[in-house]
């Protein structure tokens, strides 16, 4: 494993209750870095050697500002380029956004990506939220990096207009929430994952519980339990129970695998896999963690 990028998720909590949502952000989740783990995760990556980009994600990370703030500073002194990824909740004039963004610019920022479509509530014939083109018009204006991505719509949804933009992966909130009128396909015929570099990932995401993710809700360990060095050195993708089987035959081979009942059919890869992995959860407590990524305990009552 050669592990160039680390993705911090720096809270499940969230501005927005997105349908479309990997991590089940609300503004009632749970879960939230603190600056000394973020500079013990730091240290760590330092002590890797081939870390070189830190994204800095949520959830809505812009929540909690000033950490967010010295993250970026710390980061970039460490010599990591250090992005941030947000909905641009912030961005309610252009004016007001520059001065949202003025200190990070100040702290060196690498980069900026702003979450834009319509799962955000926006149902503007342009697909972009307005926020998000006041924040990218202000990063434009003080010379940040910054774009704009949006998901598409599912074919055949009934909750949403069509909207072009990266791929929807049905994982998440969107197994709950986007399947309705969404076409399926033979669930035999998923024999890869066509997302992720499972055998050989060069990025993971870390979550506030210390969580490395492979995939949202597919772990290699957690670093604040182990050192990052040794979970690298040790990651077997075939003698991983879960990575295993999906290198070997993609999300069938895991229902297969375990004998795991299931539907005739199925959205996508990550639709069957997702559904999978949740009925395999008690088996594998610690590898399909933590419960915030399957849509379990996520609020503070």
């Amino acid at each position: 494993m050669n592990l160039t990028g680390l993705h911090l998720l720096l809270s499940y909590k969230c501005t927005h209750e997105c349908d479309h949502c990997f991590v089940w952000g609300s503004p009632f989740a749970v879960g939230t870095m603190t600056l000394s783990q973020i500079r013990d995760i730091y240290r760590q990556a330092a002590e890797l050697g081939t870390v070189r980009d830190i994204f800095l994600e949520g959830g809505e990370p812009f929540l909690y500002y000033p950490v967010m703030v010295k993250a970026v500073e710390e980061g970039r002194q460490r010599g990591f380029n250090v992005g941030i990824v947000s909905n641009a909740y912030w961005a309610t004039s252009e004016e007001d956004a520059v001065e949202w963004l003025r200190p990070l610019v100040v702290a060196d920022l690498s980069g900026l990506d702003l979450s834009s479509d319509l799962f955000h509530g926006e149902t503007d014939a342009q697909t972009e939220t307005p926020e998000a083109r006041r924040g990218a018009a202000a990063a434009h204006a003080m010379g940040l990096r910054c774009g704009t991505f949006a998901v598409e719509t599912p074919e055949g949804s009934e909750l949403y207009p069509e909207q072009p933009g990266g791929t929807l992966m049905f994982r998440g909130r969107a197994v709950a929430k986007l399947l309705a009128g969404v076409p399926r396909q033979p669930w035999e015929g998923f024999t890869r994952c066509p997302h992720e570099e499972l055998a050989t990932p060069t990025r993971v995401h870390v979550d506030p519980l210390g969580y490395l993710h492979l995939c949202q809700g597919i772990t290699m360990g957690n670093l604040f339990q182990q050192p990052l060095v040794q979970l690298v050195a040790a990651y077997d993708p075939q003698g991983h129970p879960v990575i295993g089987p999906l290198l070997d035959g993609g999300p069938a081979e895991l229902v297969r695998r375990y004998g795991l009942a299931h539907e005739e059919s199925y959205a996508d890869a990550c639709h069957l896999c997702y559904t999978a992995r949740e009925a395999l959860r008690p088996r594998f407590p610690e590898i399909l963690a933590p419960d915030q990524m399957y849509g379990v305990g996520l609020h503070d009552d």
